[in-house]
Parts: structure tokens; sequence; C-alpha cells
């Protein structure tokens, strides 16, 4: 691989103002992308090799905006890693209505809103790639976690669905499901203090997360790489 294989590429990565998403966002810059950053936390702001903009990616309003202006001011991107995500450890009994819809509208909703306003410019130019990050919790439950395993399975069947629509079109879809990652999500939490969890200095970082998204887009145009799992070595089953 040359030292940019994706010079002159533009990406695009929500929730990229921290942990995975900004890990992705800086791989994927070093790889000689410009990269578009979305975060509810970012200031608008452009340079040479990269573009902040502030989104809210639940909000259709925001998300339509932001793609308008990077369309306008940019194009279109050949790269789109929807990453931006709300994770909380309640019980079901626990969970707060709004909590729940929450979840869902910024896990599930909010690629829905990304894709939903880029896949007509990706299918006019019959090229791209739209990366989900998902989760271990994707494809396995968790106790205390309702929210955030139905909104993850919620994000298995968006790229499922979207693999399927988009076969024969040129462009490409990976689900990237990685185990616990060492993230701010975490902070709240304390895994450390709770029996049963995966200790912090065995999950996995976001810069593997980051690596594991590189190497998909960066396959030749005629592989896609529709699934990556990715796990610590050492580990809880429970979480």
């Amino acid at each position: 691989m040359s030292d940019a294989p994706l010079a002159g590429a533009l990406a695009l990565v929500t929730g990229a103002s921290r942990g995975i998403g900004l890990a992705v966002a800086e791989r994927l810059g070093a790889a000689g992308a410009h990269v578009v950053r979305l975060a509810r936390s970012l200031t608008d702001r452009s340079g040479e090799r990269r573009t902040d903009l502030r989104c809210d990616v639940s909000d259709p309003a925001q998300v339509e905006r932001v793609v308008a202006r990077v369309l306008a001011e940019l194009g279109v991107p050949s790269i789109v890693v929807n990453n931006a995500g709300v994770f909380f450890v309640n019980r079901i009994e626990e969970t707060e209505p709004a909590e729940f819809a929450r979840a869902l509208a910024v896990n599930v909703t909010g690629p829905f809103l990304v894709v939903h306003a880029l896949l007509p410019h990706l299918r006019r130019r019959g090229t791209g790639h739209v990366v989900t990050i998902g989760s271990i919790s994707d494809h396995m439950a968790f106790s205390d976690s309702s929210a955030y395993v139905a909104s993850k399975y919620g994000v298995r069947g968006l790229h499922e669905a979207l693999t399927v629509e988009v076969a024969r079109t040129g462009i490409r879809t990976t689900l990237v499901s990685p185990g616990p990652v060492d993230t701010p999500l975490w902070d709240p939490v304390d895994p450390d203090a709770r029996p049963g969890f995966t200790k912090r200095q065995d999950m996995l970082c976001a810069t593997d997360v980051a690596e594991a998204v590189l190497f998909a887009v960066t396959q030749p145009e005629r592989l896609t790489i529709t699934e990556l799992r990715l796990m610590p070595t050492v580990y809880s089953p429970r979480r």
C-alpha cells in the first residue's frame, strides 16, 4: 500500500470529535483523504486537508444543511463513515422512554439520514463506500443495555438493507462491529469497577477500529468487505 492510498478522496465521518470517529478521521486523513468531520461539539472550520462542521445527525434539518454544504463546496464524498452514537448502561425498567428514543435517534436514524441525503449522489456517480460502525451488540445481546442493543441491531438491519439496495451500482458497504473499545463513552460506566466487564486495559483501541476502516476502503474496487468483526484478545464474555 502506498503512503497515501486515499490521495484525492473525500471522506465524511460522523461523531468525529472523539473516540472511534476521531481516530477514523485522523487515519483517513493520514492516508491522503480530505476529511469532513461532523459532530455536535465541533465548530465550523475549513482547512487544506480537513473540514469540521457542527451537526447533530439525529436532526434531519441539520443533516440536510450540512450535506448540501459539503456537496456545494467539496463535492460528493467517496467514503462515508457513519460512526456517531450514544451508549449507556441501564436495565429496561430503569431506562426512561426519552433515553431509549434518543439512542434510536442517534444510533439508527442518524445513519439513515446521512445515507438518505447522500445516496442519490453516490448512485449517479456509480461509486462510493458507506462504512457503518456497529458493535458486538449488533449481533449479541447484553443485559442492562436494552436501548443500545436495540439500536445496534437496527444499525445492522440498515446496513444489510442498504447492501441489497446498492448491489450492482458500484457502491460498496461495510459493517465494522468491534467489541469493547476504550473510548470516553465508557467514562460514566467505569467498567473496571464492575464485575463481568472487560477491563479498559484489555479493550480494543480506537486506532484498531480506524485501521479496520482503512483496510476496508482501500481494497480494489472489485472487492467489497461486507463485514468485519473485531474483538480484544482478552475480554469478558459478558461485556
